[in-house]
């Protein structure tokens, strides 16, 4: 069954079925430890800058709480990716007809943070990459997994970690998640951004986001930042 993002306004007692559904978030709870590091990565730049990355990983409520809290992640901003300017609104996104991904622009430090380390944040506690096009409640291409990379380096590096974690067996599945080029990035609606943050009792945000910032802050604990808006 289909559970479009809507359903994440309902309350606890809306449905039997969305809270059956809602379970499956827990049943995908990030792994207790963290996974390998990327064997393939850039190195930390010797200069301040800022770089950009974008990720796909299913609600983009729960993907952007992650990485607000990462220490050399400088902003963050909920969108969509994938599809073309003229579709890039939660109304058309939600008919699973336009091509776009809920993803998440990820603007980071270089001289703090790696790239790699960043893929590794995402496949560790983000999401789970070996869904494929869904994540927990949330059904269709727009809960997609992926990667849109913005330079051949990134393309290599995420490649090649994908490649590694499949290698090792890190997850039961394989990996699912697609790496492609970003064509374009297109900014959420003002509601989406920082949703989280600012409902946090909110019963889709207790099930299925805040446990994933609990597993950023036990599993890298020298990456975490508490996070309290812009």
């Amino acid at each position: 069954m289909k559970f479009p993002t809507l359903t994440r306004f309902l309350s606890c007692s809306a449905t039997l079925s969305l809270a059956v559904s809602l379970l499956s978030c827990v049943a995908h709870a990030a792994p207790k430890a963290p996974i390998p590091a990327p064997a393939v990565d850039a190195s930390l730049s010797a200069s301040s800058g800022k770089q950009t990355a974008v990720f796909a990983g299913g609600c983009f409520w729960g993907t952007q709480s992650v990485f607000e809290r990462v220490k050399g992640v400088t902003a963050t901003t909920a969108g969509y990716a994938g599809g073309s300017a003229a579709t890039a609104t939660y109304d058309q996104v939600t008919t699973e007809t336009t091509g776009h991904a809920e993803s998440v622009q990820v603007v980071y430090d270089p001289a703090k943070i790696t790239y790699g380390t960043l893929l590794r944040i995402f496949f560790s506690v983000a999401h789970d990459p070996t869904e494929l096009n869904r994540q927990g409640p949330d059904v269709g291409t727009s809960y997609r997994s992926a990667i849109f990379y913005t330079s051949d380096e990134q393309r290599r590096i995420a490649t090649a970690y994908i490649a590694q974690l499949d290698a090792a067996h890190v997850f039961r599945k394989p990996i699912v998640t697609e790496v492609t080029p970003l064509k374009g990035f297109y900014r959420a609606e003002d509601y989406h951004q920082d949703y989280a943050l600012h409902h946090p009792d909110q019963p889709y945000i207790q099930i299925c986001d805040r446990p994933k910032t609990a597993a950023l802050k036990q599993q890298f604990p020298d990456l975490f930042v508490e996070y309290k808006g812009h």
